[in-house]
């Protein structure tokens, strides 16, 4: 489904990302690892379309990915904010959303806006919303359209714990349904999630069994670190 092929990326000297490669099938859930820094909010934003890599490519069912498909089909949440903090919640989703007034009322009633629990809320301007808000924001942004491939960098970042648990059981039912993920996190819940597991260290990606136990993470993370 998606082909990721010698992709490499540097900011001046420092080289991030070293000939990066790795595929992901339909229906994965694909998890990467790794420290702070490392590289992984690179990679996931060169997949989104977001920066241009130094070298490689990107193929999603054998097409460039910078292809109309790809970008429709994509849903994409930075680590960053990417709101508009002058528009009020609901420009913000309107923004992004295609679909009818119909589905419209349905997302409210018992689709993402609901689980999300920003309903109450969308007259508010973005900007005034907590952190923990700006977040739920930003995912009910690339979730409304319902994608049939989601890049999530840090999903949980700034949410209490039941709204983590809320969005790794939508996420759960979304892969059920046939959906892929590529996700970042330090969560081991989240982790979880995946059928596949990649740490980033120097670089460059290893695959690593899906069933590493969170403290043997730790220590291959803090292994780059030292």
């Amino acid at each position: 489904m998606i082909e990721v092929a010698q992709i490499s990326k540097a900011y001046g000297r420092r080289q991030v990302l070293s000939q990066i490669s790795f595929h992901i099938e339909e229906g994965q859930c694909v998890g990467i690892a790794g420290a702070n820094g490392c590289g992984k909010s690179t990679l996931l934003a060169i997949l989104a379309g977001a920066v241009r890599p130094d070298g490689g490519k990107v193929l999603y069912h054998g097409s460039p990915a910078d292809r109309g498909r790809y970008r429709k089909e994509m849903g994409y949440v930075p680590q960053g904010n990417p709101l508009l903090p002058e528009l009020s919640v609901k420009d913000n989703l309107k923004l992004w959303y295609k679909g009818s007034e119909k589905e419209w009322k349905r997302e409210q009633d018992s689709g993402i806006i609901a689980v999300l629990e920003l309903g109450p809320l969308l007259k508010r301007d973005a900007g005034r919303l907590s952190g923990g808000m700006k977040r739920r924001l930003s995912l009910a942004c690339a979730l409304m359209n319902h994608p049939r491939f989601l890049i999530l960098d840090e999903p949980g970042a700034a949410l209490d714990v039941v709204c983590k648990e809320e969005i790794r059981q939508y996420l759960s039912e979304y892969l059920k349904q046939g959906g892929t993920v590529l996700l970042t996190s330090h969560e081991e819940r989240e982790l979880s999630l995946c059928g596949r597991l990649l740490l980033m260290r120097g670089g460059r990606l290893t695959e690593i069994p899906a069933d590493t136990q969170a403290g043997e993470l730790a220590v291959m993370i803090t292994a780059e670190t030292r």
